[in-house]
């Protein structure tokens, strides 16, 4: 197979290139050849490359920037994956979209379903979730995957911002009325290339290949408060292991989380109160299952030792 990944200097992206590699041709155009801000490059790319999977892991993920910056993140989270599929839908190519919690409100009080309507809170999950129309408007084959609370060891999240707080401050202040399961960008990339080798094999014997909208994110869930002093206490665990250099090395100033109030903490873009996503239908369509978000954790922030 050849298969097109854009974003892949991003967190999804860069673990894609690597899970990936048994499949098949990896091609990952760098920005300047492939922008998504500008829509008919990325489709005059997609349209050169012919690719048989395109994973669009790229995208605008400034939710709160997002908001001074609407017209931006509407043509990098909307208008360039529309352009993408329509090309896909010609040459006969799978998508596989990456998107969002934020499509949803958070007012339900169970996880939401892929059957849930969407009712987006913020700039950002608003061109996220009209970039899931245009892909599915485009009637390209398709696989969108949302996802929530993403993290990796490198790149800007959640993960490092709090280590970083925690060798500046002696005490942390975070949200705990959210609530959302933390997912490590390596474990998607790796569900990714499973449901990407299940197609593969599903058409090769001229079987029925799923698609449509999934939910994808780790087992369990937390608060923003929650995930952070379970950092905080899983690096203290591994505090006495030769860790790499920067945030992953030396004792931390922080020792505590305080809890505050979504309102306290004045962020430019509404969040939903409730992003817990259910994870049933990839699990019955492609046997995928994530495991709890602590244990994912934990893994990510080994893999920083070496």
């Amino acid at each position: 197979m050849r298969l097109l990944v854009t974003g892949a200097t991003g967190q999804v992206g860069w673990q894609l290139l690597r899970t990936l590699a048994p499949l098949g041709e990896v091609v990952a155009p760098a920005r300047a050849e492939l922008d998504l801000s500008n829509p008919e490059q990325a489709a005059r790319i997609v349209r050169e490359i012919q690719p048989d999977v395109l994973l669009n892991a790229g995208a605008y993920t400034a939710v709160d920037k997002a908001e001074a910056e609407p017209e931006l993140a509407q043509t990098v989270n909307a208008l360039a994956p529309g352009r993408m599929a329509q090309e896909l839908a010609r040459s006969g190519g799978l998508m596989i979209h990456y998107s969002t919690d934020y499509v949803f409100d958070g007012a339900k009080a169970e996880p939401y379903t892929e059957d849930d309507s969407t009712a987006p809170l913020n700039v950002y999950g608003r061109t996220k979730h009209a970039g899931e129309v245009a892909v599915v408007a485009s009637g390209c084959a398709r696989i969108i995957l949302r996802t929530s609370w993403v993290y990796d060891t490198r790149g800007q999240n959640f993960l490092r911002r709090v280590l970083r707080l925690a060798r500046e401050k002696h005490e942390l202040r975070m949200v705990d009325d959210q609530h959302g399961a933390p997912t490590w960008a390596r474990a998607i990339a790796e569900a990714t290339a499973a449901i990407v080798a299940r197609l593969a094999a599903a058409k090769s014997a001229g079987k029925r290949q799923p698609g449509g909208i999934y939910h994808l994110t780790a087992a369990g869930a937390t608060t923003w408060a929650g995930f952070a002093r379970t950092i905080l206490e899983i690096y203290e665990e591994l505090l006495a292991w030769p860790a790499d250099s920067g945030e992953f090395s030396g004792p931390l100033l922080a020792k505590s989380v305080a809890s505050i109030s979504a309102s306290e903490f004045k962020a430019a873009a509404r969040r939903p109160a409730n992003s817990r996503l259910s994870n049933a239908k990839i699990e019955q369509d492609f046997g995928v299952t994530l495991p709890d978000w602590k244990h994912l954790l934990r893994l990510a922030m080994l893999e920083t030792i070496r």
